[in-house]
């Protein structure tokens, strides 16, 4: 018999199953990577008592590796990079021996408000435990380094006697809360968003329930469009509802790093008093749906990227909130965006001026020293900006020349060049054992070149600084972002440097379109090429733009030639 030609049948393939993202409401409960691991094992919020306790008195040799590298982020406290470790070796050595025997330590400041006894406070820890450290960073934190463990108990005693906390400073849960550093003073806010901002750090802050999420969780809400609202996990953002009055607009899913999305609006308005409630919904959604089987993809963004706006609502309103939410119109922008800076008229009639250090740098000495100045002239209260800036409210008319001169005396400049009121730069390679080049230092070495060699520069112009691709200093939504790498030299040899963003923007003003600008392939320059970089493309866009023009539409149109 001849051989047949038909292929023997072949069983039936299964479907193959899914693979779990580790999402707990579809019954993934077993962690998946060590984070997880670590959290299941227990609370972070646990390993206070541990600090206090042992590691206080056994000093830095006793802390568990896991406590260490983990569940500390809980309590604001991370290890420092080691001194002298260049970049190259970033990315190759182990934590052991990236890090050194000291922490930064951040102090969260929910809506960025301090008083004059917690501006001491944190002064006199700056000075006395931090080698006077005390940076001003984008989240209106204050951040210091140099801080042992035997240090904290008294730390968190000094500060909590006066109202401030390091509580989820750090870790995969929700981290400060930004809000409007002139919520309550400005002309222009209908609704002041204090209130939702407190009400949710008291409710929610250190709650067992929300102190493992996937990831980190950001957060901005506030009547004024002044904070960078499309760059974190949640935010609320005053409008006008035609039927019932002044409310805010809710948005979710955005977060940069190495995979940037810009937030979507849900299309709800929320009042005032429901805003702590629909917050803790998201959250919970976060907590339940959020992906952690894979570290990178845990961020909230990916889950909105996955199920889109429309079920995202969907399960808010039928999982979390019971009920419909109402539909809302978009919120309306300013003319120009808000950063503060200058003289500024209260809604009483007072002042609030802005004023900015070079890059956020500041320390415990010129705190102090602002607490003494603004108290001498009438004013207790003092604000932090999500842009590495501080203002001091109320102060009278008479008493605003004589405030600015004396911020002028201590390295605060209430009336300072374009380059340094638009200049960012993250931790960089000092202390973060994340980055690969300097940043601080190479910041305020561009502002005082470009100050020098362009006094007439008349426009906007935002210069964001990142040690690494992580994005920290919001890079991708500068006009000029700075995204810190090892390049090569004319020599050929592997120096710092910094691939260059250009024309990113934030929705923070009528006629700008969010985006992540233009890539020019191959844009780089070293540590070394960087000042006379800016400085030739800031010329030409001095010579190139039409009237009124941003940097970023200029950016969008201008000859690729021009850019390099």
């Amino acid at each position: 018999m001849a051989p047949s030609n038909t292929p023997a049948a072949r069983p039936t393939a299964r479907p193959r199953k899914a693979r779990g993202e580790g999402q707990w409401a579809l019954g993934h409960r077993e962690p998946l990577n060590p984070n997880e691991r670590s959290k299941k094992d227990d609370n972070p919020l646990n390993v206070r008592a541990r600090i206090e306790n042992i590691y206080a008195h056994g000093g830095f040799s006793s802390i568990d590796p896991a406590d260490l590298r983990g569940r500390f982020r809980w309590w604001g406290l991370y290890t420092q990079r080691r001194a002298g470790i260049d970049g190259g070796r970033t990315a190759v050595l182990e934590p052991e021996e990236l890090e050194d025997e000291y922490f930064m330590l951040r102090v969260r400041i929910d809506g960025g408000a301090l008083n004059l006894a917690q501006l001491r406070t944190i002064g006199g820890i700056a000075t006395e435990f931090a080698r006077d450290t005390a940076d001003i960073t984008d989240r209106q934190n204050i951040q210091m380094h140099w801080i042992r463990v035997e240090d904290m108990p008294e730390i968190w005693r000094r500060l909590e006697a006066v109202g401030l906390q390091t509580t989820e400073a750090c870790g995969d849960c929700p981290r400060v809360v930004l809000g409007s550093p002139v919520a309550g003073v400005s002309a222009d806010e209908v609704i002041d968003a204090t209130p939702a901002i407190d009400e949710i750090v008291e409710r929610y802050v250190g709650d067992p329930r929300y102190s493992n999420l996937p990831r980190k969780f950001k957060s901005v809400i506030s009547w004024l469009p002044d904070g960078p609202y499309q760059a974190n996990d949640i935010a609320f953002v005053g409008v006008h509802h035609p039927d019932h009055g002044p409310g805010f607009d809710l948005w979710v899913g955005g977060g940069l790093s190495t995979n940037p999305r810009l937030a979507e609006r849900l299309g709800v308005w929320v009042p005032l008093a429901e805003v702590p409630d629909v917050w803790e919904g998201v959250v919970g959604i976060f907590r339940d749906y959020g992906y952690r089987r894979l570290r990178h993809r845990a961020r909230l963004k990916f889950l909105l990227a996955d199920w889109g706006v429309a079920k995202f609502r969907e399960v808010l309103e039928k999982e979390y909130m019971g009920r419909a939410l109402i539909d809302g119109p978009a919120p309306e922008l300013p003319e120009k965006p808000l950063d503060h800076i200058g003289v500024h008229k209260q809604i009483d009639g007072r002042n609030y001026i802005g004023a900015a250090p070079v890059v956020g740098r500041s320390s415990g000495t010129q705190l102090t020293k602002l607490a003494d100045l603004v108290e001498k002239h009438g004013s207790e209260r003092v604000r932090l900006t999500a842009y590495q800036k501080l203002l001091v409210l109320d102060v009278a008319d008479d008493q605003v020349e004589p405030i600015i001169a004396g911020l002028r005396g201590i390295g605060l400049e209430a009336r300072p060049s374009a380059f340094r009121r638009g200049t960012m730069a993250c931790t960089g390679i000092e202390y973060c054992k994340l980055a690969i080049v300097e940043t601080k230092a190479r910041g305020e070495e561009l502002v005082a070149r470009l100050e020098d060699r362009l006094k007439d520069f008349d426009a906007d112009l935002s210069i964001h600084i990142n040690g690494c691709p992580n994005a920290c200093a919001r890079t991708q939504v500068a006009d000029i972002g700075l995204k810190g790498q090892l390049v090569l030299n004319s020599h050929g040899e592997q120096v710092e440097g910094f691939q260059i963003h250009l024309g990113g923007a934030l929705g923070m003003a009528k006629g700008e379109t969010a985006g992540f600008g233009r890539k020019v392939r191959g844009l780089k320059a070293t540590a070394e090429e960087l000042p006379e970089y800016v400085e030739r493309v800031a010329r030409h866009y001095l010579d190139g733009r039409d009237q009124g023009e941003t940097f970023a539409n200029w950016v969008m149109r201008a000859d690729e030639e021009l850019l390099k």
